[in-house]
């Protein structure tokens, strides 16, 4: 049972990512939820990311919906900062990326909310 809740989430996570919507921002909470570490919960979703961008990448190509201009050095500072971090949260404890994590997620809601009302706004 625990696999297929498992599995879930990963699937849950994977469809999110594949429509761009960031499926990390599901997938760690998700994981969280049913029984996994903090810390691991991030690294299964740093691990999950690679073959998700890897197989959204050349959709989005193809749709039109990537420019090529800037896209090498957003690339590079994306893996370099991505390694950085993941070493350190290793040797983070695990209630300082809960904490961590709550406050990104809360930021991106705001700025959520802040786009949604700004776009209300123009209307």
């Amino acid at each position: 049972m625990a696999f297929l809740v498992l599995f879930l989430c990963g699937v849950a996570g994977g469809v999110l990512g594949g429509m761009g919507m960031g499926g990390g921002t599901a997938l760690i909470p998700l994981l969280t939820l049913f029984g996994v570490d903090q810390a691991a919960a991030q690294g299964v979703n740093l691990v999950a990311f690679l073959p998700m961008a890897a197989l959204a990448l050349p959709v989005h190509a193809k749709s039109g919906l990537l420019k090529g201009e800037g896209l090498l050095p957003l690339v590079l500072s994306a893996l370099v900062s991505s390694a950085l971090f993941s070493l350190l949260a290793a040797h983070l404890p695990g209630a300082a990326l809960e904490r961590g994590f709550g406050v990104f997620l809360i930021a991106l809601a705001l700025f959520r909310i802040l786009s949604a009302l700004k776009k209300c706004v123009r209307a």
